[in-house]
């Protein structure tokens, strides 16, 4: 299990939301933490620290008139540590190259994809085509609804009709190299992780699997590498005491970051 971090911007700041709560329409949002610092600032602490594979999201749509600076930020923290994160966010064919060109591991797509509430795998394909698949990672974040998840798009504000299960995450991942999900409903409530979904995502190998969402107790990162077999990477968020949290820092990176990390600290 790794710890993969995040840096979210929302109207060009650094921000913790509660997830849920974000809306085009005014650019509004539950914030729980706004940062004084840039985003290169994190992206400069990821670097140092030797963590990979962490996210940076835009959190703003295209129209929006923050939508500049929000991607402004997301350049300084590429610029700050290139080939160490992955970035999302309005990705699509005609812009993944400019990211990936400006330091992105990665490109996180989800809506891009998923169309009208459905599944487009000629679109899948044209990304592909356009970045590879060895640098595309899939955001399959989702809500529970009855007894099944299913995928939801547009920074969580709009539901699909596609289940989130493992034949999915199956047929998906001959398109990618990671997937990232956003546990929703609990996502920035610091309250507590979804178990059930962690235990879902432990049963799928075949690709890397980072899970976000609730995280709020050290207890909680030894449940998700229980849940989830030691194969369920982690993001946290809002609970981490960079974004005003209570949990440490240094004891995420002892929990999750095995004897490296613990040499970092020392």
């Amino acid at each position: 299990m790794e710890f993969r971090p995040c840096i979210d911007i929302h109207n060009g700041k650094v921000k913790q939301i509660v997830g849920g709560s974000l809306r085009d329409r005014g650019d509004r949002a539950e914030e729980n933490f706004v940062a004084e610092q840039d985003a290169s600032f994190f992206a400069r602490l990821y670097r140092d620290a030797g963590l990979k594979g962490g996210h940076i999201i835009l959190l703003n749509p295209a129209d929006s008139p923050y939508y500049p600076e929000t991607k402004r930020q997301a350049f300084l923290a590429l610029s700050a540590y290139p080939g160490g994160l992955q970035v999302g966010g309005g990705i699509t064919p005609q812009n993944a190259g400019e990211y990936l060109d400006a330091g992105a591991s990665h490109v996180i797509v989800t809506s891009y994809v998923f169309q009208g509430g459905h599944i487009y795998f000629n679109r899948l394909e044209e990304l592909v085509g356009e970045v590879g698949r060895e640098r595309l990672v899939l955001d399959l974040s989702c809500r529970k609804r009855g007894d099944r998840y299913v995928v939801v798009t547009d920074r969580w504000q709009k539901e699909t009709d596609q289940a989130l299960d493992g034949e999915l995450l199956g047929r998906l991942s001959e398109y990618c190299d990671e997937f990232l999900i956003h546990a929703v409903d609990v996502e920035g409530k610091a309250e507590g992780i979804d178990r059930e979904l962690v235990k879902c995502l432990g049963a799928f190998g075949r690709r890397p699997v980072t899970y976000a969402g609730g995280v709020h107790t050290v207890e909680d990162l030894r449940e998700i590498r229980a849940l989830g077999r030691g194969k369920v990477n982690v993001t946290v968020g809002s609970a981490l005491d960079l974004f005003g949290g209570n949990l440490k820092w240094e004891d995420v990176l002892s929990e999750c970051g095995g004897e490296e990390n613990r040499a970092l600290q020392r």
